[in-house]
């Protein structure tokens, strides 16, 4: 958690220059500035190596496993030196799931995965900074912002931080003794193993790039709603701890403690759930050559501050002092 927190403290440092360079330019001033503050809300889809659709592995959307869609939530604060270029904070949190046992298996060629059988959960939470633009600012033929409608695309930089989990059997045959375990701990690659070298031990706060479209609707002067498509492209294979090929499970017990190691074994390889035995060392367990991503579709609700039609400002404007001539 401490590396988020440093995360987020990066993060804030980055957005307060990039204000004090913009409010100290002669082309863009915060002198009539407005401000955003607002929730988004809606379902979070994870793309990766388990789960999907029918058929073998596809790109993207192509793979969505529509029945394990899960919720997300979050706050952003905007700041928009002009109305056609806005900065965005924002702060989310989903939670990600994916499963073999999920696959369609109408196509045939997706058998491959239903065998595998693996399993995943992760809580993500994530604070990243975009550019929103606002192509249609400059087509518009009335001031004020009641009745608008604003499309727009954001990208931007971030981290999140996630920590896959999966559920161990003790009792394989008793399902009610199942057991949610972190999966990081359990080396199921061999990532950090002497004997698998090109294996790297990964973290569990990671950079990603936002980017996506979207439109606002101005309900009032001070009030919108909008939608969001929002994808995150990740730069590791492990959101879900899958990504290249079984490895030898005898190195487990010269890794792991003792209790870990009959965890390690039944999480490595679930095959045997499907009544399936066969040598697995060394067979394709993932696919390396994809990174993991995600996306949230999100019901955006924002309020506009500091704006010259904001309950606010009309307020300043009627406390002021009468001016005489």
């Amino acid at each position: 958690m401490r590396a988020i927190v440093h995360s987020c403290r990066i993060l804030i440092t980055v957005l307060l220059l990039s204000l004090s360079l913009w409010s100290n330019s002669q082309s863009i001033s915060f002198k009539d500035g407005k401000y955003e503050f607002g929730l988004g809300l809606g379902p979070s889809f994870f793309l990766g190596d388990l789960g999907g659709s029918h058929g073998v592995g596809k790109p993207f959307i192509a793979d969505l496993d529509m029945p394990l869609t899960k919720f997300s939530k979050g706050l952003f604060v905007n700041v928009f030196p002009s109305e056609w270029l806005g900065l965005r904070l924002a702060l989310n949190r989903s939670f990600l799931e994916g499963s073999d046992d999920q696959v369609d298996l109408s196509g045939g060629r997706e058998f491959s995965r239903w065998r595998r059988n693996l399993y995943f959960q992760s809580k993500v939470t994530e604070l990243y900074m975009g550019f929103e633009f606002y192509p249609t600012v400059f087509l518009e033929n009335y001031d004020g912002l009641k009745g608008k409608f604003r499309p727009y695309g954001i990208a931007g930089a971030g981290f999140f931080h996630f920590n896959p989990k999966a559920y161990y059997y003790p009792d394989p045959n008793n399902p009610n003794t199942k057991k949610l375990v972190e999966l990081k701990p359990l080396r199921l690659e061999g990532q950090g193993m002497s004997q698998y070298p090109d294996r790297k031990e990964y973290k569990l706060t990671q950079l990603e790039i936002p980017m996506g479209a979207g439109f606002k609707y101005f309900i009032k002067e001070d009030l919108y709603i909008g939608l969001e498509v929002l994808h995150r492209k990740t730069f590791t294979d492990y959101i879900d701890d899958v990504s290249t090929k079984y490895i030898d499970p005898i190195y487990f017990s010269q890794y792991l403690a003792p209790a870990d190691v009959p965890v390690a074994y039944q999480l490595n390889n679930r095959e045997p759930f499907r009544n399936i035995t066969r040598p697995t060392i060394g067979r394709q367990r993932g696919d390396p050559k994809e990174m993991d991503s995600y996306f949230s579709t999100i019901i955006r609700f924002g309020w506009r501050l500091n704006g010259n039609n904001s309950p606010n400002r009309k307020a300043l404007r009627q406390m002021r002092c009468p001016l005489y001539f």
